[in-house]
């Protein structure tokens, strides 16, 4: 299965919010992060963010359901 990059958010928690509204549609999610930006709690070119990761075969619909308001 590939995967492929939706949305990032600034940290673990915004990262979370996004992840349940796409698994509430059904949508697979996985999060990549480093653990060091985390564990810091750092948001610095990069460090710090978390990458949303859906299967390809749901980019389409997860990037429309992530551009709906809350």
């Amino acid at each position: 299965m590939t995967w492929v990059e939706v949305a990032r958010a600034p940290g673990l928690p915004f990262a979370h919010i996004l992840k349940g509204k796409l698994e509430t549609e059904g949508i697979p999610v996985k999060l990549e992060y480093e653990v060091v930006g985390q564990s810091a709690g750092l948001t610095v070119n990069g460090l710090g963010e978390v990458r949303i990761l859906v299967p390809e075969e749901y980019e389409e619909e997860a990037r429309r359901l992530l551009q709906e308001p809350p």
